[in-house]
């Protein structure tokens, strides 16, 4: 048995599917079920004997305590966390509350039930975290890439945020001896992707014949991971991974922004061309950069090869294609998330013209 918490979330629930594909053993999937967690993303597994499925938030210590004592998991793997930078920055509190405050009471609720495990138990148990590249600042487009030992220069209330959730993580370790793991992993583009980051934004507004909001010139460098290849790497850090240890999850695919929209339009221009048989690149519009916006990100992931055998099985080609082809086959679902919150957010988020 696993617990997982932020299950309903975008990797959470592709890791709890992906588990659950490949493997006989339980997993207690823990969601607060915010506006970006979504049970619908657990259709698959509704009925599934090894699923069960709890609404609560990770800083809900008493919970959190019951459900490790009734369940006895073997892990608890960490994907709860409010995660958009654009949010984080007109509301940095629920980032504070979530990712700070809340990793911290679950790091105490799990180190009192693996305090109490027994010998045997206790020296198989991990606590993975899962993190943000982020974390490391930004780059230029002249320095290499981040390293597991680049030092720590977040620049945005979210990524701060997740700055202090990584520290508080790494102290319990060296502190109380929690045997605990962390990843830290570049952006992830895939299935159940909630529609106000970039790639599955420009497939929802390009569909509605809406602009297609590009921050600022458009040249922010990402580095971009298709999820299911992010859900691989959680599986081997978890199997084989050294307790203490970080590890930097890539997809060795490096790109401007404005690149990524390009690919888009060009995927939908062949996949549900428009009407009129004009591109959907014509919709583009540049708006108004974000404060402190990072002008590059770039993941080192050689030591996970190296250490533990992993690398992406996927190309950006290859993982774009399957991203595109997946919302095009699953608009009732795009239209059940899209409330009516969302719209008036991305409407007010986009809405300057640069």
């Amino acid at each position: 048995m696993i617990l997982v918490t932020g299950g309903a979330g975008f990797i959470g629930s592709n890791f709890v599917l992906d588990w659950l594909a490949g493997s006989d053993e339980a997993v207690v999937n823990v969601d607060k079920l915010t506006y970006a967690g979504n049970l619908r993303n657990l259709d698959a597994v509704r009925s599934h004997a090894g699923h069960v499925f709890v609404q609560a938030d990770i800083g809900d210590t008493a919970v959190i305590s019951q459900l490790l004592q009734q369940h006895r998991p073997r892990a608890v793997l960490n994907f709860a966390a409010e995660s958009h930078v654009d949010r984080s920055i007109t509301g940095p509190a629920a980032f504070i509350e979530t990712n700070v405050l809340g990793t911290f009471r679950l790091l105490e609720a799990v180190r009192e039930y693996w305090s109490a495990l027994p010998e045997a138990e206790r020296a198989a148990f991990r606590f993975l975290h899962v993190s943000t590249d982020e974390v490391y600042g930004t780059l230029s487009a002249q320095d290499p890439a981040f390293t597991e030992t680049k030092a720590y220069e977040p620049n945005s209330p979210y990524s701060a945020s997740k700055a202090a959730s990584d520290h508080l993580v790494r102290a319990w370790h060296h502190t109380y001896g929690l045997p605990v793991l962390t990843t830290n992993c570049s952006n992830n583009y895939g299935p159940f992707h909630f529609p106000e980051k970039l790639i599955p934004l420009m497939i929802v507004n390009a569909l509605a014949g809406k602009p297609l909001p590009v921050y600022g010139d458009g040249m922010q460098v990402r580095d971009w991971l298709f999820v299911k290849d992010h859900c691989s790497a959680i599986r081997r850090v978890l199997e084989a991974g050294v307790t203490g240890e970080t590890y930097n999850v890539g997809g060795w695919n490096e790109m401007p922004n404005i690149e990524i929209v390009r690919r888009v339009c060009a995927l939908l221009d062949e996949l549900r061309p428009r009407a009129d048989g004009v591109s959907y690149a014509t919709q583009l519009t540049y708006v108004k950069d974000r404060p402190g916006h990072d002008r590059r990100y770039a993941i080192d992931a050689r030591k996970i090869e190296r250490e533990l055998g992993w690398k992406p099985a996927e190309t950006f080609d290859t993982g774009i294609r399957k991203t595109v082809e997946w919302y095009l086959a699953n608009g009732e679902w795009l239209a059940d998330v899209q409330s009516g919150g969302y719209r008036d957010w991305v409407s007010t988020q986009y809405g300057q013209a640069a």
